[in-house]
């Protein structure tokens, strides 16, 4: 057993930086009265606890990292409160605001989803994947969807959260405080708030051991793993293969997609040439995509702050990330490059694209970054989504040691 947590504190030198204790008191926002029995947990972790009669609440032990401590009770909105664990003990006080029908009173819905808008959400929310396949949300009727065919954008929320029960992975995640957003035209899909997961009890032991292999295999050449290889000094190790992406404004464009807006515009029949005029000019693309076939060291991706245990994410342009270990899913078909029409990425392997949204980001201790929102991911990435969704605390189990 010693060999083994020595193998995996090797494997994650993050996880020898120390865990912390958090503890405190939910409490009604206007009383200040304690609300006993109260959910808190740890966002995007298996953490959580229920409150005591007098309302305080206990983690006793939690790895060191960022994260959104959430409290919620029947009646009242949600309390949220992000903390940096270290070594050191935490104590906090979360309030929890009434709301309107605190009385429970009825929830009326002005209008109930259209069965298609749904699909959509469902499609994109938890994915296509073969375990996305396998997840299937268990209170549709609390999810509010809305297409506003103007913008062409699909939103959703939630009244409490979403139930989404992962058959594949065994989990069951509770997402609180859901705001989902689809931009059809530039192909966007952003979603975020507070999911807590909570583990599902296996039918059998082979039921275990298959979520316990499907876990490892969804977190293998996950954006956890590589930015966990990245903070630790072994991407290549880990089988991540990083190439600057850079993307390049074609200077033909602008005045190929006006001469097309402008004769599509006259709204007739057009003849033979004009049809031809106007196929040229919708394929040329608005930018060239750059691929540097060296791969980029280590180094070029973080900056090390010295004496702080501090990895900071940073590097120019985009970053192709390529994982060598394993193949993609078998429903993954990537989608033409919307900066060069016509170039897809290769279908037979996990490639991906990142893409930080500010100078630099902190990798934390827990392999997760200090600003998730400060990142845009795209291809493989993109592709995974709830079906693969493991919490922030997970790490695969260590390799038995060498003989």
């Amino acid at each position: 057993m010693r060999t083994a947590l020595a193998f995996l504190l090797l494997l994650f030198p993050g996880l020898a930086l120390g865990q912390g204790r958090l503890s405190g008191v939910v409490q009604d926002s206007v009383t200040h009265q304690p609300l006993a029995f109260a959910s808190v947990f740890l966002a995007n972790t298996t953490l959580g606890v229920t409150t005591t009669e007098q309302g305080t609440f206990t983690f006793p032990s939690v790895p060191a990292g960022n994260y959104d401590v959430v409290a919620s009770y029947v009646g009242y909105r949600l309390a949220r409160q992000a903390v940096s664990v270290s070594a050191s003990a935490q104590q906090l006080t979360l309030r929890l605001a009434p709301t309107a029908n605190q009385l429970g009173e009825v929830v009326v819905r002005p209008n109930p989803n259209r069965a298609s808008d749904f699909q959509k959400f469902t499609d994109l929310f938890l994915g296509r994947s073969t375990f996305s396949k396998q997840c299937r949300i268990r209170n549709p009727d609390d999810v509010l969807v809305d297409y506003d065919a103007q913008a062409n954008e699909l939103t959703a929320s939630a009244i409490k959260y979403v139930q989404v029960d992962n058959d594949a992975l065994g989990y069951r995640v509770k997402y609180y405080g859901l705001r989902f957003a689809c931009d059809f035209a530039r192909q966007i899909v952003t979603f975020y708030g507070q999911p807590v997961f909570e583990e599902m009890k296996a039918k059998s032991e082979r039921q275990q051991r298959r979520w316990e292999a499907n876990r490892v295999q969804a977190y293998l050449g996950s954006l956890s793993h590589f930015l966990r290889s990245v903070r630790d000094s072994q991407m290549t190790a880990q089988g991540f293969v990083a190439r600057r992406l850079r993307i390049v404004n074609n200077p033909r464009f602008a005045h190929a997609d006006s001469a097309r807006k402008q004769l599509v515009r006259q709204r007739r029949a057009f003849t033979r040439a004009e049809q031809d005029s106007i196929s040229r000019w919708a394929s040329v693309p608005p930018a060239f995509a750059m691929l540097y076939t060296a791969p980029r060291h280590l180094d070029s991706l973080r900056h090390v702050v010295a004496g702080e245990q501090r990895v900071l994410l940073r590097f120019r342009d985009r970053l192709q990330v390529t994982y060598l270990l394993a193949g993609p899913d078998p429903n993954y078909h990537p989608r033409p490059s919307p900066f060069a029409r016509g170039a897809t990425l290769p279908t037979d392997q996990q490639v991906s694209e990142l893409i930080l949204m500010q100078p630099e980001i902190e990798i934390l201790p827990n392999g997760q970054l200090a600003n998730p929102l400060a990142v845009f991911t795209d291809g493989y990435w993109g592709f995974e989504k709830m079906g693969e969704f493991l919490p922030l605390n997970y790490l695969p189990p260590a390799p038995p040691p060498h003989p």
